[in-house]
């Protein structure tokens, strides 16, 4: 990819997807990167769901809130596509995860078992 894209402001380009997507039609296709190759997602990890490429988590999450998900079901995440390995595919961190009432005080996912959740999530629609 050429360049970064992290003075987006726009939600565009943002999408529950709807198909499973490979990391390179994600980057050519995506109009809101924090840094290369690097996109905001939500995941809803009830419905197994994924929300992307907006300015800020909580614009994905706003999409999956109206699209019937519950605020207790998702997360927000980072997305590093030019990475291979899930593990650090995935970044767990956005405002939208600090939950007292979850338990979850951090903008980190805490609980060992829904990291584990919103890593199948993610490997379900990105190959």
């Amino acid at each position: 990819m050429g360049g970064v894209r992290c003075h987006c402001d726009t939600i565009e380009g943002m999408r529950i997807l709807d198909a499973p997507i490979t990391k390179k039609a994600l980057i050519e296709s995506s109009s809101c990167f924090i840094d290369i190759d690097t996109i905001k997602a939500a995941v809803d990890v009830k419905r197994e769901i994924l929300a992307v490429d907006a300015p800020m988590h909580y614009e994905c999450e706003q999409l999956l809130l109206e699209d019937g998900s519950r605020q207790s079901d998702v997360w927000g995440i980072n997305l590093y596509l030019d990475e291979d390995e899930i593990d650090d595919v995935v970044e767990f961190d956005s405002m939208i995860n600090i939950r007292p009432r979850q338990n979850n005080r951090s903008r980190g996912v805490e609980d060992p078992e829904i990291q584990t959740r919103i890593k199948a999530v993610v490997t379900k629609w990105i190959q």
